[in-house]
């Protein structure tokens, strides 16, 4: 157990969020909780697949946005509580998003792959949203988990992984997001946008983008709300391989600066998570882990990231925010936009 912290993080004191030790034999950057999955497939009646699902702490307790596909497969959204952060209870069904304008319901071609931040005053989630059957990043917010308040979409089609920061940057909200087309994208780079009012989003720059060969040789994409810390804003991240058997999806980390995160200080060469238990191994869609959330105690640097595995279930993952900035700064790739 550590005893003290080297690098600052900017956030609250956390000390209930889930938490395992590292197993005494456990020699990697992270490790999984023992009782994964913490969400079952079935958690819910009618679900198909319950994963890539966003957490945040909220009054005594969490709450979440998680992705239920049916048993129809449709991708939906629907809202969460728990008091601990691994035991759930997820409404039946799907949000009921609320135009803002004038508070009228608002139906959903499709919603997958959440995310959920706060700042300054309320919770903003973003998602993947269906505009005229293509891909686009979905904004909403919501002050209790109750009413939830759908904005604009934030860009055209097509794109996914619409991550926020959890402050305003330079004045303006800032989000990553990975431009893309209409199928299982071959290709994707992260790229920086910012807005000052949450609906015009302008001054995109590149952040950066997948590596020639390796784990994250097809593409990339952004995961849970950056963290701000005194060595940069750390970025936990997808990457894709194209195996001879398809996709395979495992976890990476970087270190981006503050205050123009288009720059990449740096970023890991090995993953720090890969698929290979078997229910990252075996799914709905085989060989996944896909982080979308995680909780930070400032305190102590405890670090909990929720994953999705195989596309199927929910699944946690522990660190420190010291051992994962020093793991990254030793195992970084060249990076070429300082």
């Amino acid at each position: 157990m550590m005893s003290f912290k080297k690098y600052e993080i900017v956030g609250k004191n956390l000390p209930h969020i889930p938490w395992e030790e590292r197993p005494e034999k456990q020699r990697d950057v992270l490790w999984r909780c023992k009782n994964n999955p913490v969400i079952p497939r079935d958690l819910i009646p009618g679900s198909n697949s319950i994963f890539n699902s966003a957490v945040v702490p909220y009054k005594e307790g969490y709450a979440g946005v998680f992705r239920c596909d049916d048993k129809n497969r449709y991708m939906r959204i629907h809202r969460g509580l728990s008091k601990d952060g691994i035991h759930w209870h997820i409404d039946t069904n799907p949000i009921q998003f609320l135009w803002h304008e004038n508070n009228k319901p608002i139906t959903l071609e499709y919603a997958y792959d959440p995310r959920v931040c706060f700042i300054e005053d309320r919770y903003y989630i973003t998602w993947c949203n269906g505009l005229n059957g293509q891909p686009t990043i979905g904004v909403a917010y919501t002050f209790d988990f109750e009413k939830f308040f759908q904005l604009e979409n934030a860009f055209l089609p097509y794109n996914r992984n619409g991550v926020l920061f959890p402050r305003k940057i330079n004045n303006s909200f800032a989000m990553l997001s990975r431009p893309s087309d209409t199928g299982h994208t071959p290709f994707g780079d992260i790229y920086f946008s910012s807005s000052p009012d949450m609906t015009h989003w302008g001054k995109h720059r590149f952040v950066m983008g997948k590596l020639k060969e390796g784990w994250q040789s097809t593409k990339i994409g952004a995961g849970p709300v950056p963290i701000e810390t005194s060595e940069g804003w750390l970025l936990i991240y997808h990457g894709v391989l194209t195996s001879c058997n398809g996709f395979v999806y495992s976890m990476g980390a970087a270190l981006l600066d503050l205050d123009e995160p288009w720059k990449t200080l740096y970023r890991t060469g090995p993953y720090i998570l890969s698929p290979q238990e078997y229910y990252e191994c075996v799914g709905d869609v085989p060989n996944v882990v896909f982080p979308c959330a995680s909780l930070v105690d400032a305190g102590t640097g405890r670090l909990a990231i929720y994953y999705g595995g195989a596309d199927t279930v929910t699944c946690l993952a522990f660190s420190y925010i010291d051992d994962l900035i020093d793991y990254i700064k030793n195992n970084s790739v060249p990076v070429t936009n300082k």
